[in-house]
Order: structure tokens, then C-alpha cells, then sequence
């Protein structure tokens, strides 16, 4: 692949990704719904996550991609999570390791897998990595990701390599090379930038726990080609991701030996093998939902472009500087600071959520206004290891589903601790931004 390269410092980011990954590190789905969080972020539009999650742990990006069918689904994940593929890495418990057990079901392979010799992976990281010992648990199967362990003689330490190609929209994957959001994921250095034939990258440095309470860093280089095909390589300063003693001060490779390696040619040959995943027609119903005898329901409409986010910053109080701001779609979020300090605030615009209101709005402080809307107010503790965090949200729903949820937190950052003792913004403003007409005329349109 080709070396010359220039920085792109603001990379278009489109495609199905972001949604599956949205899933990671904000809660847990209900009734498998990812829609469903409980009050804060919402699981909603394609595109932002990859700059704010993908890169929270080692495992989340291996695992999600077999979870929303955009990419090919065999890989090695670690030994917990290859045999259910779920998008949120294990928040506790024993060490994992990376492993070459690949995804799947009694060698089945499924639609867009690739049965690649993982002995052939193996010499092309070999290859194109410093002088080391590499060791590797298994070569003797297939599949499209390897994990092993490297030796510089400074320490051991764990590597995994994935292999996939994205789906057939004109920019998927592109969530996977855009750096993510600091409101949301720590990190040491972030940088991206395209190659002379168009290929995307990203070289990430950063943690394996946002929040840190294991000081295991986890760095990571992706490769998005020009012809749809990506190339994952993440590496750690313990001989495995989660729960492991700290080996060594950084990963083995630095970060341009990680975009030389995930650029190395010989990736090329193994790629082509992946075939293309088929064009499947849409569902007339949501997943896991069944549409009633007669009558098809339709998908909800999307919300794009900067709507969301430009409303929810016209709306704020008076008397808060914007420090910080993003999203997109059904996302956005502001980081004001009042002068007592920072103050993340989040919101989430959905369409068609009427099915799951029974589950959203059937306990806690509920209230139903005249015209119909749901308004439940809530006060709980953070979720993401920041000592001391508050969150406080207002979410409110139409009869027809039509979901307005905005949180607050007294600190800049979740996984920070509380720069304050209270969130910036009162209950009774979230409430007020959540009920503002302005969102009725969004929706409108």
C-alpha cells in the first residue's frame, strides 16, 4: 500500500457501525433493544460512536463487528467472548487472553466469511513487526483474526489482528478511522489521516478501562481500504486485555510501526478472500418484534445532519459556556462549565419507541401530561467509574413513540470524577429542553 499520505483532519463518517457500537459502555439493551437506555444516552444514530467507544477495550471492536452483520463474522475475540460475540467487552472477572478460536457454529461458515489459514495471518504479522518472540497458542485453524503474544525482551505482551470487509454502503466502515470523542473515551494521542490510494487510517493510543482502574493500555492501529476492506490491529502492555499484571510501561510497537503495520501489503492476498456480504431486503418490522396479522410496520424515520445537536445548544440556560461539543443524527452533547465547573449534557431524539413504553415509563417518577406525553424525571449514580458522578435525566415520549431524553452529569467526563456536586442544569430545565416545542418542529420535518 502505498506510504504517501496526507491528514485529513475532518474524515466524512457514515455507515451502520456506529449504531451496533453505540450499544458499548452506555448501559445494557432491554429486551434487546439497544433503543432502551434508561435515561441518558439512547442508543440512536449510525454514525458518532466509533470516535467515542469502538475504542474503549480491546475486544469491543473484534466482537461487535459479527454482532449488526456489517462486517464478516469469523474472528478471534478472547477465550469468554468468542462463543457469544457480544458488543460490550466484560466489565469484571478473570483475565483474558486473545486466542484463535474463531467465531461461529460447528465450521458453518456464514455469509461473508472467510476460511483463512490463521498460520498465514501469523507470518504477515511476523513479518512486519520488529525483531521479538512471537507465540502463538494455536495455528492450526481458520478464520479472519489471530491473537498471540509478543516478546522484545522488555515483557510480554498481547496482540490481536483482525480481517474484514465492510458492508455495501458508499462510506461503511468510516466510523472505524475517526478519532473518538474525549467527553467520552480517555486517551493519550489520536491521530488519522489517508494514504496515496485512498486508504483511511487511524493510530490510537489510549486505555483498556476508561476509567482506569487497571492501568492497561491499549493501543490500536485500523486500516479502511479504498475497496471496502479493514484491517484491526490492537496491542497491550499486559499479556492479555483485562485482568492480567502489567508487563511492560507501553505496548511493543509504536504507533507509526502500527500503521506500517496494518498498511503492509501482504494483508492485500488475505483480504481478497473475504467475500463480499450479500444484499439482504429490509424488514418491514424492528428485530425481534413481529408485526401484527395485516398490518406492516414501518421503520421509524432518522434524524441527519446537525438539528439535534444545533437545537439542544439554542435551548441551554443562560449563563453556560460550551466547552466542548458533538453528535449527530438523533445524538448530540454539550459540556458547559457555569463557572463551578464542567457539566456533560447528552441528548437522544428517537422516533418510533411507543412499542417499548411500557418498559421505559412503567415504574419511577412518572407523570402524563394533558396532551399525552410521558415525562419520567430520575436521579441515580454514574455508571462509567468517575468518583463521585451524578446523573440526573429527563425522558419524555409522545403516545406515538416519539422519544425526547436528555441527562446531565456534575463532571466534564463519565468516567472522570465530579468536578462538582451537582449537575449545571436543574431536573426542571432538563425537563423544560426535553418538552420544548422546537423538537416537535424538528420532527415534523
Amino acid at each position: 500500500m502505498p506510504q504517501n499520505e496526507h491528514h485529513d483532519p475532518e474524515p466524512e463518517f457514515l455507515g451502520a457501525f456506529g449504531s451496533a457500537l453505540r450499544a458499548t459502555g452506555e448501559g445494557f439493551p432491554v429486551d434487546s433493544r439497544p433503543e432502551l437506555v434508561t435515561g441518558g444516552l439512547a442508543r440512536g444514530r449510525r454514525r458518532l460512536l466509533r470516535r467515542r467507544l469502538a475504542v474503549t477495550g480491546g475486544a469491543v471492536a473484534l466482537a461487535v463487528v459479527g454482532v449488526g452483520g456489517l462486517y464478516a463474522g469469523s474472528f478471534a475475540t478472547s477465550a469468554q467472548q468468542a462463543d457469544k460475540a457480544s458488543v460490550a467487552a466484560p466489565r469484571d472477572g478473570g483475565a483474558t487472553t486473545p486466542t484463535a478460536r474463531p467465531v461461529g457454529e460447528s465450521g458453518t461458515l456464514k455469509p461473508g466469511e472467510a476460511q483463512i489459514p490463521l498460520s498465514e495471518i501469523a507470518e504477515v504479522l511476523k513479518a512486519n513487526t520488529p525483531a521479538g518472540h512471537w507465540r502463538f497458542d494455536d495455528l492450526d485453524g481458520t478464520g479472519q483474526g489471530l491473537g498471540g503474544y509478543f516478546d522484545d525482551g522488555r515483557g510480554e505482551a498481547a496482540v490481536g489482528v483482525t480481517l474484514s470487509r465492510t458492508g455495501r454502503a458508499p462510506d461503511a466502515g468510516a466510523d472505524m478511522v475517526v478519532c473518538p470523542e474525549k467527553a467520552y473515551v480517555p486517551y493519550d494521542d489520536c491521530t488519522t489521516g489517508r494514504f496515496g490510494d485512498g486508504s483511511r487510517w487511524m493510530v490510537f493510543q489510549g486505555y483498556e478501562y476508561p476509567d482506569k482502574r487497571e492501568e492497561t493500555k491499549n493501543w490500536r492501529a485500523t486500516l479502511l481500504t479504498k475497496d471496502g476492506f479493514l484491517v484491526d490491529v490492537s496491542e497491550y502492555n499486559a499479556p492479555a486485555e483485562k485482568g492480567a499484571e502489567i508487563s511492560r510501561e507501553n505496548p511493543p510497537f509504536s504507533p507509526a510501526q502500527l500503521k506500517t503495520l496494518v498498511a503492509a501489503e501482504e494483508w492485500r492476498a488475505l483480504l481478497k478472500r473475504i467475500p463480499p456480504l450479500p444484499t439482504t431486503p429490509g424488514k418491514a418490522d424492528k428485530p425481534g418484534k413481529l408485526a401484527k396479522p395485516g398490518k406492516v410496520r414501518q421503520a421509524p424515520p432518522q434524524i441527519a445532519g446537525d438539528a439535534v445537536p444545533a437545537t439542544l445548544r439554542a435551548l441551554l440556560p443562560k449563563g453556560l459556556k460550551v466547552v466542548d461539543k458533538g453528535g449527530e443524527g438523533e445524538f448530540a452533547f454539550v459540556v458547559v462549565d457555569d463557572g463551578k465547573g464542567k457539566s456533560l449534557v447528552q441528548i437522544n431524539v428517537q422516533y418510533g419507541m411507543d412499542d417499548v413504553a411500557d418498559q421505559l415509563f412503567g415504574s419511577g417518577d412518572v407523570t402524563t401530561l394533558p396532551d399525552g406525553r410521558k415525562v419520567k424525571l430520575t436521579r441515580q449514580p454514574g455508571e462509567k467509574g468517575g468518583a463521585g458522578v451524578v446523573w440526573w435525566t429527563a425522558d419524555t415520549m409522545t403516545k406515538d413513540g416519539f422519544r425526547v431524553v436528555v441527562s446531565a452529569f456534575n463532571t466534564g467526563a463519565q468516567h472522570e470524577a465530579a468536578t462538582r456536586a451537582e449537575p449545571a442544569l436543574t431536573l426542571e430545565q432538563l425537563k423544560a429542553i426535553a418538552l420544548d416545542p422546537k423538537w416537535a418542529k424538528l420532527r415534523a420535518k
